[in-house]
């Protein structure tokens, strides 16, 4: 049957309620996990989607991107019974951003969200609102990681210091415009990621200040006698006999 939604040739009177069906795209299992240690290694975590703002909020209240310590605008005007433009801003910590209230924004407004407010969700966002989201990370002096999937994140993803595409659900364009591929297009491997990164980093700087400490005292003696023409001691040359023979 063809239906016509214009000239309606299908009954809509006297009706009977038979049941209402809702569909749900829940996180994965260890994606809050994974927000909580970000957050503890000092990474900011912002979600930026297309999804409706009341959806990008419940998302992210229960991935732990927005937490139940945070209120948004719309939270405080409720709790106090106050229009939100009464809302004294100091009061918010959390904002849930609109792609048409981004779109009037100038990059100073911008800049202030990003410093004012602890937790951010933009939603309903254009590819182009995406990459200004990232140029305004990038100004305040952050190192931004961008994750995405479609043909839409390739600015986002190009434009960003580190652009994660998604191996399995990414698109040809976003994997190009990408420097790295998520293969298991899970958000907690990027945080295992960093917790090896930084561990190979911590043990590089101990290898570097362990080599020297024990070059130092070999070569002090030298450099002195090189640059300020002070005499070797005696016992000098036999520092590093003596050390390679203590620590083999």
């Amino acid at each position: 049957y063809s239906f016509n939604n214009e000239e309606v040739n299908f009954p809509m009177d006297n009706l009977t309620f038979v049941g209402l069906m809702a569909m749900i795209d829940p996180p994965r299992n260890g994606v809050p996990d994974a927000v909580k240690k970000c957050k503890s290694a000092g990474i900011k975590v912002v979600m930026v989607t297309g999804d409706h703002p009341i959806t990008a909020a419940a998302i992210a209240k229960s991935v732990f991107i927005i937490t139940s310590d945070n209120k948004t605008l719309a939270e405080v005007a409720k709790e106090k019974g106050i229009p939100e433009e009464d809302v004294d801003p100091a009061d918010v910590k959390a904002a849930v951003i609109h792609g048409s209230m981004l779109k009037e924004m100038s990059a100073n407004d911008i800049d202030d969200i990003l410093a004012n407010h602890e937790e951010i969700v933009f939603a309903r966002t254009s590819p182009q609102q995406k990459l200004i989201i990232v140029e305004a990370f990038q100004r305040s002096g952050q190192i931004v990681a961008v994750t995405g999937d479609g043909v839409n994140d390739s600015p986002a993803l190009k434009k960003a210091d580190i652009g994660i595409a998604m191996g399995i659900a990414g698109s040809d364009v976003s994997k190009e415009a990408a420097d790295m591929i998520l293969l298991d297009d899970n958000f907690a491997s990027i945080v295992t990621g960093v917790e090896e990164g930084r561990l190979i980093f911590d043990n590089l700087k101990k290898s570097i200040a362990y080599t020297l400490t024990s070059n130092i005292p070999e070569i002090s003696p030298f450099l002195f006698f090189i640059i300020m023409s002070i005499p070797l001691p005696p016992y000098s040359a036999l520092i590093p006999l003596l050390y390679h023979h203590v620590h083999p």
